[in-house]
C-alpha cells in the first residue's frame, strides 16, 4: 500500500503564503497575486492538517469494488459489492512522534467505508449490510488504537485491533493474489446452499466447514498487542483482548537460495463468550508461502484446526480441519506490471457435524504500477456435502474486480 506524507502539501502552502504577503508588501499591483492566494486556498483545502507540530500524519487506504455473477444450481444474478467487511474500502490515519531517539510514540485509527458488504449479501440480499455496522451504505470503525514502539525492544499496541491470530496464516502470501484469492468464502459466506432440485437448505457457504473456512479469529478486537523486533528475518507477537481471548505467534520472511521464504504459525485461544453454547475455542493456523525469484513460480499452503468445547467439556461440533492450496506464476510480461496466475483448492471438514466444504479456482491479477492498482478475474467451484444422504447443488461464481491504493 502506497503512503503519503502530507508534510510536503503543508509545507508547499505555507511556502506560497510567503511570497503571496512578500509580492502584497512589495505593491506590485492592485490583484497581481489573486492566482497565487487561489491555489493557496486549494492546497489549503486539500491538505490534511497535524493535530500539532510533533506529531506527524499519514494518510492511506485503497478503494475497491467488483461485480460477481454467481449461481446456486437453482438461481443466478449479478452482484455489485464491495470486498467484504475487514477487505472494504477504507481510509487509515496513522500518526507518529519521536519521545527520544529509538523510541516513537504513535497512533492508528482506520475506518472502512463501503457500499455493499460481500460477507452479507445473499439470494435476497443484494445489497448487503456492513458486518458491523448492520447497514448497507455503511462506515464503520476498523481499528482504533495507540502504541509506544522501541527499535530495540519491539512494539506495544492497546485498543481496537487485529490481534496476532486475525489472518495471520494468509498474510504470507507474497504472490499479488492475496485479495481476490484466500481461504474466506467472502463473496458467498452468507448465501444458502440449495439442495438438489433447488430448496433452500438452512446451512450458509459460511457455516458449511470448520469456522467460517480458515478464519476463526479473523476481526479486530479490543485488545492488548506486542509485536517483537525482526531478529534474522523471524518476529513474534503476542495479545490478549476481549473476552478471555489470547494468542502468540512466530513468522518468518525472506530469502533463501533464490526463494522468496514467508511461513507463520500462531495459537489462540479464548475462553469467553465466544458462544453461548461453547466455553473455549482454541486454533491453530499455520501458512508457508515460497516464490522462485528467476521465474515467479509460487506455491502457497495455509491449515487451520479448530477445537470447540462446551462448557460440560464435550465436543460441541464445531472441530475441524481446513487446508488450502494456491499455486501459480507471477511474472511481468508488459509495460503495466506484473501479471500473476493462480489455481487453488480449499477442502474443509468437520469432525463431529461431519461436513465437507470443497471448492476450487483459477484466476488473474493484473497489477497497474503506475495507478497502484490490481484488477482481477476470477472463477470459483463450491462442493458440499453432510454426509446424511441430502444432496446439494454446487455454487459458482465469476467474479471481476478491482483495487486502487493510495
Amino acid at each position: 500500500m502506497n503512503k503519503y506524507s502530507l508534510s510536503a502539501l503543508a509545507a508547499a502552502g505555507l511556502l506560497a503564503g510567503g511570497l503571496a504577503t512578500s509580492a502584497n508588501a512589495a505593491d506590485l499591483g492592485g490583484n497581481c497575486c489573486a492566482d497565487l492566494e487561489e491555489r493557496v486556498a486549494e492546497l489549503e483545502a486539500t491538505t490534511a492538517r497535524k493535530g500539532n507540530r510533533k506529531v506527524s500524519l499519514t494518510v492511506s487506504g485503497w478503494v475497491a469494488e467488483q461485480v460477481t455473477y454467481w449461481d446456486d444450481g437453482a438461481e443466478s444474478n449479478t452482484y455489485v459489492t464491495g470486498l467484504g467487511s475487514t477487505l472494504g474500502s477504507n481510509v487509515k490515519f496513522t500518526g507518529q512522534a519521536t519521545i527520544v531517539p529509538g523510541w516513537t510514540a504513535g497512533y492508528v485509527l482506520h475506518i472502512e467505508i463501503d457500499g455493499s458488504d460481500a460477507l452479507t449479501t445473499n439470494q435476497n440480499t443484494p445489497n448487503g449490510p456492513g458486518l458491523f455496522a448492520g447497514t448497507a451504505n455503511y462506515v464503520q470503525a476498523m481499528q482504533s488504537y495507540w502504541f509506544i514502539k522501541s527499535d530495540h525492544y519491539g512494539k506495544v499496541g492497546v485498543g481496537l485491533q487485529s490481534m496476532a491470530s486475525d489472518n495471520a496464516a494468509i498474510l504470507v502470501d507474497g504472490s499479488g493474489s492475496l485479495v481476490p484469492a484466500n481461504w474466506v468464502a467472502f463473496d458467498v459466506l452468507s448465501f444458502n446452499v440449495r439442495t438438489a432440485g433447488g430448496g433452500t437448505s438452512p446451512v450458509t457457504w459460511g457455516g458449511t466447514g470448520a469456522c467460517i473456512p480458515g478464519d476463526c479469529f479473523g476481526v479486530p478486537v479490543n485488545s492488548v498487542r506486542y509485536d517483537s523486533p525482526v531478529f534474522a528475518g523471524f518476529s513474534a507477537s503476542a495479545s490478549w483482548g476481549d473476552d478471555d481471548a489470547w494468542d502468540i505467534g512466530l513468522r518468518y520472511a525472506g530469502e533463501l537460495h533464490g526463494f522468496k521464504v514467508a511461513a507463520t504459525v500462531v495459537y489462540a485461544e479464548s475462553t469467553g463468550a465466544v458462544s453461548s453454547t461453547f466455553g473455549e475455542r482454541e486454533y491453530t493456523q499455520a501458512g508457508l508461502y515460497v516464490q522462485h525469484i528467476g521465474t515467479g513460480l509460487f506455491g502457497l499452503v495455509n491449515y487451520g484446526d479448530i477445537e470447540d468445547t462446551s462448557a460440560n467439556g464435550t465436543d460441541f461440533g464445531g472441530d475441524g480441519d481446513v487446508w488450502y492450496f494456491k499455486a501459480g506464476l507471477r511474472r511481468n510480461w508488459n509495460h503495466l506490471g506484473a501479471t500473476v496466475l493462480y489455481g487453488e483448492y480449499l477442502t474443509s471438514d468437520g469432525d463431529v457435524t461431519d461436513r465437507e466444504l470443497n471448492w476450487w479456482g483459477l484466476g488473474v491479477v493484473q497489477e497497474v504500477d503506475a495507478a497502484a492498482m490490481s484488477l482481477w478475474l476470477k472463477y470459483r467451484n463450491y462442493e458440499f456435502d453432510d454426509n446424511t444422504g441430502t444432496a446439494y447443488e454446487d455454487m459458482n461464481e465469476v467474479t471481476f474486480g478491482a483495487l486502487i491504493n493510495f
